[in-house]
């Protein structure tokens, strides 16, 4: 049985709770600082939360992507060259290994590593030749070697050179020969413009130094002024022969046919053998070289004309019968045109001279020589020969080539004397010329179109005149 006293007080305290409840004042759980208003931090805090919740959103949904299996990709497959390994060649009693020097690599260490025993690579190196010659070798050469095992060597070879060289051994000797090889004959046209240095422009287009010289002292010495003439823009194209083994250049032929434009104007030259002597022409077939030399010395400079003049000695009034150049002592004194040497020796005031007869009543004399070079009398000599050297013996004041010319014993001044050229060539001559001409001439003419694709289509065609008073 219940007490009522009791259930009395406690539904008063249950009253009294919920009075407590309902008047109980709220505690604020607010951030320390915030005082209603959202400062610039706050803003900031807002804004990071955002960004992680939207990177959350855009990287989770492709994470589960990436964790489901995945379709099998299509695959493709390509073949690339790769480079073989050398095999080895196989020869009678053993078999050669081909490799090549590494870099850092000496051939001792490379034969070392191919078995040969050190002994065996000490006596071959025993030997000067094999010793001078396989030091040279520069990483990447290709060697051949014959090591049949049993740390044997029998022989190496390798290139040398532009030549196939064996180095073999035998009871302990060394023995060195050259094997033949094939040589591979190109005709090729080699062009470029002038540039700054003629020089240095045809050696950077492959030409070399006795190919610039024949088209400047023998080709086009009578029409073109090296010294003066050129200009940077002007061009030349060269046809020369180059032997090539195993794809070394070994040797370049002298010029087979030249193609020379200064200001737009083509002089041309081409090499053909006329009774067995090679001589340059024109695309038409006409001779390039002249009797004579107008200037034979160069770099002279004309210090007397021909005429009377005052003897700079004497002091009187003379007849000067030819003309001076004015060089340095040693400078080489060429014949002016081909001839038999007639005199070699001293004359009165002229001193050390040498007298040439070119035939047809005409004859040459240089004089006031410091010596002679290997000539004697009866001697042939060809236009452009050495005779001599510029001295000062005489009457002279200095060092000077005094130089005469006469016809029929009447001396003619040097600058104006006039001669035929040489005969044109003709018939059958003039029509083996021509074909060999245009084989040249289409080389140098389809090089140009490349080199210059701007050019004049007809200017590759024509011949240049020459200039007067150089021939």
């Amino acid at each position: 049985m219940k007490d009522p006293i009791a259930d009395a007080a406690r539904h008063s305290r249950l009253r009294q709770l919920r009075e407590a409840a309902l008047t109980r004042h709220v505690v604020s759980r607010l951030p320390p600082g915030f005082h209603g208003r959202w400062t610039h931090r706050h803003w900031a805090h807002a804004t990071l939360l955002a960004s992680i919740v939207a990177l959350c959103a855009v990287l989770v949904p492709g994470m589960d992507h990436a964790m489901a299996r995945s379709q099998p990709m299509p695959l493709a497959s390509l073949a690339l060259p790769l480079p073989q390994l050398a095999a080895p060649v196989q020869k009678a009693n053993g078999q050669w290994a081909v490799v090549n020097l590494r870099k850092g690599e000496s051939v001792n260490t490379l034969l070392g590593s191919l078995g040969v025993s050190k002994a065996q690579v000490a006596q071959m190196m025993k030997s000067s030749d094999a010793r001078a010659s396989l030091a040279k070798l520069r990483p990447g050469a290709e060697l051949s070697i014959d090591a049949p095992g049993n740390g044997l060597l029998r022989a190496i070879r390798f290139q040398r050179g532009g030549d196939k060289v064996e180095l073999s051994m035998k009871d302990g000797a060394v023995a060195a020969k050259v094997l033949p090889q094939d040589t591979e004959v190109r005709t090729v046209v080699l062009s470029g413009t002038v540039g700054d240095d003629l020089w240095e422009s045809a050696r950077k287009a492959g030409l070399t130094r006795a190919n610039v010289e024949e088209m400047t002292d023998e080709i086009f010495k009578y029409d073109i002024d090296f010294d003066s003439d050129l200009s940077p823009n002007d061009r030349y194209s060269v046809v020369v022969d180059q032997a090539w083994k195993n794809g070394e250049l070994v040797t370049t032929s002298g010029v087979l046919a030249a193609a020379f434009t200064i200001d737009g104007q083509l002089h041309t030259g081409f090499r053909y053998l006329r009774d067995g002597k090679p001589e340059y022409f024109t695309a038409n077939g006409t001779s390039l070289k002249r009797p004579f030399i107008r200037m034979p010395i160069p770099y002279a400079r004309l210090s007397s004309t021909f005429g009377n003049r005052m003897h700079p000695i004497l002091g009187r009034m003379r007849m000067h019968k030819g003309v001076d150049y004015a060089a340095s002592a040693g400078t080489p004194i060429m014949a002016a045109g081909d001839a038999r040497v007639k005199y070699v020796g001293q004359q009165h005031g002229y001193g050390n001279v040498v007298e040439l007869d070119h035939g047809r009543g005409q004859t040459t004399f240089y004089a006031h020589m410091s010596r002679f070079a290997h000539i004697r009398p009866g001697q042939h000599v060809e236009q452009g020969t050495v005779i001599g050297y510029v001295g000062s013996t005489g009457l002279a004041t200095g060092p000077h080539l005094h130089y005469e010319f006469r016809v029929n014993g009447v001396y003619r001044n040097p600058l104006t004397v006039t001669m035929a050229p040489p005969a044109p060539l003709s018939g059958a001559m003039l029509v083996a010329f021509r074909q060999q001409t245009q084989r040249a001439m289409d080389k140098i003419r389809t090089v140009e179109k490349i080199i210059y694709p701007d050019m004049d289509r007809n200017v590759i065609v024509a011949t240049a005149p020459t200039k007067p008073g150089r021939g």
